[in-house]
């Protein structure tokens, strides 16, 4: 298993982080693959094949942890890579609500 769960939407508030440069102020940390929650169900296949899929946004994957739980907002296709290349942790940063 990957993920701890595959999610559909965000069950938490709206945090108010919309752009890279807010999400800036986030210092990033190590998180484990299999304790993450997704919001999304469907990956961009030209996301993950991309070569600069990580040029042009932020270089960590963005999570909110609220009541516990981490849910992977941003950064799928970051996830699934690092778990093709067999890592179990990635680089995020990591919103606590």
């Amino acid at each position: 298993m990957i993920f701890k769960a595959v999610g559909e939407g965000r069950p938490y508030p709206d945090h108010g982080l919309t752009t890279p440069a807010q999400w800036a102020d986030v210092p990033p940390r190590q998180v484990r693959l299999d304790e993450l929650v997704t919001t999304k169900r469907n990956l961009d296949l030209d996301a993950l094949l991309a070569e600069d899929s990580t040029f042009y946004g932020d270089l960590f994957a963005h999570v909110v942890e609220y009541k516990g739980i981490l849910y992977l907002e941003d950064g799928l296709h970051r996830a699934v890579r690092a778990a093709l290349h067999q890592r179990a942790l990635l680089h995020a940063r990591v919103l606590v609500l």
